[in-house]
């Protein structure tokens, strides 16, 4: 989605209305920052708000998403390619997401396991050791519940039984068995225990 078009699109449909950035902020209970955000395309509308926004600009979601009023005969085609483009951006994000996990755990558990590596084999003071082992596995405890929270919120997990896709509790996602992003947990649809895999979308 081009969200320079978008946001050009929205200040277009505001001024039509004869709103300033200030009023449409207001009626839509946020700041009027917000509003020159969407407009100079730096920030998109957030879900929660765009059918409230459209009905102020008196458009529909599918014309917010493309930037430009749509005749009827295309609206179906158009319908069909915005959420296509915000299944990508999903799907981009998650990935994005799960990613970060990566950066953030592998550094923090080698370095972890270096320094017990260290503090288990050469010469120093037991107090330094100490300090050393237990800094090192706090470090790797903190990254590793830091982790499961990335990975609990980017994407989803699938049911093997009946294939529906959820996004669990943390504690849910921190408590069960995994190989890997694949963990053994209970389907609340189902309610049957299955080795679930990590998907980027519930589509």
């Amino acid at each position: 989605m081009d969200q320079i078009k978008i946001g050009k699109f929205i200040a277009s449909c505001r001024k039509e209305q004869g709103m300033t950035q200030a009023v449409l902020a207001e009626k839509l209970g946020i700041s009027d920052r917000a509003i020159s955000k969407w407009e100079t395309g730096k920030s998109m509308p957030d879900s929660g708000i765009m059918l409230e926004l459209c009905e102020l600009l008196k458009i529909n979601v599918n014309e917010l998403l493309s930037g430009e009023r749509i005749m009827a005969e295309a609206y179906d085609k158009r319908a069909e390619e915005n959420l296509l483009a915000m299944r990508r951006e999903v799907e981009e994000k998650n990935r994005q997401m799960l990613r970060m996990e990566y950066w953030i755990a592998f550094p923090a558990v080698i370095s972890g396991l270096a320094m017990v590596f260290v503090a288990s084999f050469i010469e120093m003071p037991v107090w330094l050791r100490i300090v050393l082992i237990v800094f090192a596995l706090v470090m790797i405890f903190t990254v590793a519940f830091i982790a499961v929270g990335i990975e609990q919120k980017a994407g989803y997990y699938e049911c093997q039984n009946c294939h529906h896709r959820y996004v669990p509790t943390y504690w849910q996602t921190n408590l069960a068995m995994h190989m890997g992003r694949t963990r053994y947990m209970k389907c609340p649809k189902c309610g049957k225990r299955s080795w679930q895999k990590k998907v980027l979308t519930n589509l």
